[in-house]
């Protein structure tokens, strides 16, 4: 696995982590324990050395990652989060006070089984508590040596500013893939011009850009997509043809589809780290294989031609989830 330093004041990590999400939150059940244990230990022999959870995907996400990794907890890097009250991201109710961001990390420092996070991100900006208080509260987690970098996610670039003349931010996490590319207009050159680097989630577009996925497909109770715009039907024929010109590009490539999403992601900038998430071996293994893919010039025109004659339609959030980002 190739390395990329995450930004000019993170670690370095493998250029694909390890989004845990979808483990215990989001797609519906939880996947069994052990099972679970396994995958993130395989991702970690198959050269994955940066892992990403968050307090919001539930106290057994965290605790997951801490009896996977303990063994090896030197040399991989963990990103946690914190900012939704009572850590419940269902009630789209925010919570950055000082003493919440304290309360996290200790929680998450015993989840974790170890001394120090070593990415701490806002999981959304709160509107109630200035920036300069989190990342200044952030701050002093640091000196004290309970947290390594700062990061925010979903956050706008004046706040991306802001926070970064208080406490110097590491990476921002948001999403970005072939259909979500919000963050190329004013997210990006902020980032390039802060030594900033960016960790986008939902790399293969929540699935959509696997090809798996048609008007016919039923998601499971507890699937987050059921409430998605983007995910509606109409727009999933919409916007069907991206999907198939990425299949039509991975096939003549002789690699995946999502592997084609995942390599288009890394052939941006050098300081993009994606984090696919997934729950099962083989998908692992696919998605990590995209390090190995390189797109030419004439691949990436390719597809940027198809992505101009095709924009995506369909909010990828509610309109609550919206508000909640871009602050």
């Amino acid at each position: 696995m190739k390395m990329r330093q995450l930004g000019n004041h993170g670690p370095e990590v493998s250029e694909i982590g390890l989004g845990c999400m979808g483990l215990t939150f989001g797609y519906g059940p939880a996947t069994d324990h052990r099972d679970a244990v396994q995958l993130i230990r395989s991702a970690y022999d198959l050269g994955v050395t940066f892992f990403d959870t968050a307090e919001a995907y539930g106290a057994i996400n965290e605790e997951l990652l801490g009896e996977a990794l303990e063994p090896v907890r030197d040399r991989v890097v963990l990103a946690t989060k914190f900012g939704w009250k009572d850590g419940n991201a269902g009630t789209g109710e925010l919570d950055s006070r000082p003493e919440r961001i304290r309360f996290v990390a200790e929680q998450s420092l015993k989840r974790l089984r170890t001394d120090r996070i070593d990415l701490f991100y806002q999981h959304r900006v709160d509107p109630n508590v200035p920036i300069e208080e989190v990342a200044g509260t952030v701050k002093d987690l640091i000196a004290e040596g309970k947290v390594k970098s700062f990061g925010l996610s979903e956050a706008g670039a004046a706040t991306i500013r802001r926070a970064h003349l208080v406490q110097p931010v590491a990476a921002l996490q948001s999403e970005y893939s072939l259909f979500t590319r919000d963050v190329e207009k004013e997210i990006l050159p902020t980032l390039e011009m802060l030594g900033i680097a960016l960790v986008p989630f939902s790399p293969l577009g929540k699935g959509f850009l696997t090809g798996k996925i048609d008007s016919a497909t039923v998601f499971g109770e507890g699937d987050v997509r059921n409430s998605l715009p983007r995910f509606q039907t109409e727009a999933r024929i919409a916007n069907q043809k991206i999907a198939a010109a990425v299949g039509e590009l991975a096939t003549q490539k002789g690699v995946t589809p999502a592997q084609i999403a995942i390599a288009w992601l890394l052939a941006q900038r050098p300081w993009i780290m994606p984090i696919p998430g997934t729950t099962k071996l083989d998908r692992l293994k696919e998605n990590i294989g995209a390090s190995d893919v390189r797109l030419t010039a004439a691949d990436l025109h390719q597809i940027d031609h198809v992505l101009a004659a095709n924009p995506i339609q369909g909010a990828r959030y509610t309109e609550q989830g919206m508000k909640l980002i871009g602050g």
